[in-house]
């Protein structure tokens, strides 16, 4: 799912229904958001999907037992935190900053040169 869509999906992990966090993640990927959410005391359920190919690395599926939870909402509504101790924002979130701007709202994008 992800944070670009604010669709919950609803799947079962364990004989456990779960609102899917992110599914066909990697595994590196999967380390990341099980520790983050386990930070902030949420219950993670994690399944393993099998390769589509042989050779291919093993994908992950996340989930939480809460099916109340949404990570578009917590990240916006700033219920979650980072291990410093600061706002999980979208870009902490998908991995693209280590300290992002607890304003990224205002971040212009570069303009580009013709």
């Amino acid at each position: 799912m992800g944070i670009n869509s604010i669709k919950q999906n609803i799947g079962e992990i364990d004989g456990v229904r779960c609102a899917i966090v992110e599914t066909g993640i990697p595994i590196e990927r999967a380390a990341f958001l099980t520790g983050l959410l386990r930070f902030n005391d949420i219950e993670v359920k994690e399944m393993i999907l099998p390769p589509e190919n042989e050779g291919d690395e093993p994908k992950y599926t996340l989930g939480v037992p809460d099916i109340t939870f949404n990570p578009v909402f917590a990240i916006y509504e700033r219920k979650l935190r980072t291990t410093e101790g600061g706002y999980v924002t979208p870009g902490y979130w998908k991995q693209e900053c280590t300290e992002c701007d607890q304003m990224y709202w205002l971040k212009k994008k570069p303009s580009k040169s013709l």
